[in-house]
């Protein structure tokens, strides 16, 4: 039997208020940069599972991190031989024939590089470790490559004592997120000897932020018959927007300060659906290009939600099933130790409100010319089921994905 790998894959996403090519690189030159090559993939992968996910969900929220999930399953790609190794990157989407392995990884690490950037405005944490039995002895090339790449921090722990080591895992988890995930590792299987660790830590404020005087008691409409009440905060600004009339819904663009921005998507009542079959990095392309600044009434409600996912169960009924069974081919990551990943799960959580973390207020006056032909401004109003991405327009990476079915709901 087959010893055991648990990889916990986390994003936190913490009070959220909420590409360009650089000037010194010609634009074929940007093009060819593995991070830039890799993000279609990426975005392929995110909307792959958003669906899969979406399938089992019912009438619940979700809330995900695609970002975080490839990253710990690209890790592990480094380890992978023959058909676990074609399986893990048909199921990530990787293209090979516009990308080799070695610039996937590269890919992944600048990726890495950018989204710690101590100088960025926003708070955004990245990072992988790897808790190790003190009786597993890494190969060389795996271990370089997921410290080289990934920047993994190697940690060994005595999983002889499974108390000991899932009190050591949990105390590094609260320590990342910042004290949001607790004790998220309640048990490990006996025969585990390695945990693999992804996490996303944001922390960002709007750009524009509401004012906290106009937040209001209002509707939310689960479906036609039901609804709960939510706190709704309303802004009258300016904002990218864009109303698809194939699709049926509205786009709208909320910034954060900084490069991370956010897309509120909003289907017409019974178009969620429509929508969510839509959903592929084409259309969010579409989206972005057609975006037209303009005056809106915007409402947007309060919510802290969270998920947790079986990424294991998904990634099985996404045709990923080797590297989870005895029949794994994982020869590259330790010596003399055959392996399979036994579990992995991910949980993330975001919390929307006026301000974020920072306590700031601003006013701003502005004067225009009338017009007494001009139609009054859109009034879009998220008072039901609507979509949430965040994006990071440095690598454009899709940080979070999800659907708020219920902002009120608190289901993990």
């Amino acid at each position: 039997m087959k010893s055991a790998l648990y990889l916990c894959l986390l994003l936190l996403g913490l009070q959220v208020q909420g590409q360009q090519v650089p000037e010194d690189q010609s634009q074929a030159d940007y093009e060819n940069l593995p991070y830039v090559k890799l993000a279609p993939s990426n975005a392929d992968f995110a909307f792959k599972l958003y669906k899969q996910i979406s399938d089992e969900s019912g009438d619940r929220n979700i809330f995900f991190s695609p970002l975080s999930i490839s990253t710990a399953f690209a890790m592990l790609t480094l380890g992978a031989r023959s058909n676990t190794l074609r399986e893990l990157q048909e199921g990530l989407a990787f293209n090979l024939t516009q990308m080799k392995e070695q610039e996937i990884h590269k890919g992944f690490q600048r990726i890495l590089q950018l989204l710690n950037d101590p100088h960025r405005e926003e708070q955004l944490n990245m990072g992988n470790a790897l808790f190790i039995d003190n009786q597993v002895e890494l190969l060389p090339n795996f271990l370089d490559g997921v410290t080289y790449f990934y920047d993994a921090e190697p940690v060994y722990s005595n999983f002889q004592n499974l108390t000991q080591a899932i009190r050591e895992i949990n105390v590094y988890v609260e320590t990342k997120t910042h004290g949001k995930i607790v004790d998220l590792v309640k048990s490990l299987d006996s025969d585990t000897l390695m945990v693999l660790i992804n996490y996303i830590f944001f922390k960002g404020s709007w750009e524009t932020p509401f004012s906290n005087l106009s937040t209001t008691d209002d509707d939310f409409f689960l479906d036609s018959k039901n609804s709960v009440q939510v706190k709704m905060m309303h802004q009258e600004n300016y904002f990218n927007v864009h109303r698809d009339e194939k699709l049926s819904c509205w786009v709208v663009e909320i910034p954060y300060k900084g490069n991370v921005t956010s897309f509120f998507v909003l289907p017409d009542k019974e178009k969620m659906k429509q929508v969510e079959d839509a959903l592929l990095k084409e259309t969010v392309s579409n989206w972005m290009r057609a975006l037209d600044k303009r005056e809106i009434y915007l409402d947007l409600p309060q919510f802290s939600v969270s998920g947790s996912y079986d990424v294991k169960s998904l990634f099985q009924k996404m045709g990923v099933t080797e590297v989870f069974s005895d029949q794994a081919d994982l020869p590259g990551v330790a010596r003399n130790l055959p392996l399979k990943v036994s579990k992995a799960i991910h949980k993330a959580t975001v919390n929307v409100r006026e301000n974020g973390t920072e306590a700031a207020a601003v006013t701003i006056i502005e004067f225009a010319p009338m017009s007494l032909t001009l139609p009054p401004p859109p009034h879009i109003t998220f008072n039901r089921p609507f979509l949430m991405m965040i994006i990071d327009k440095t690598t454009d990476g899709l940080l979070f994905l999800g659907k708020i079915v219920n902002p009120t709901a608190k289901e993990d």
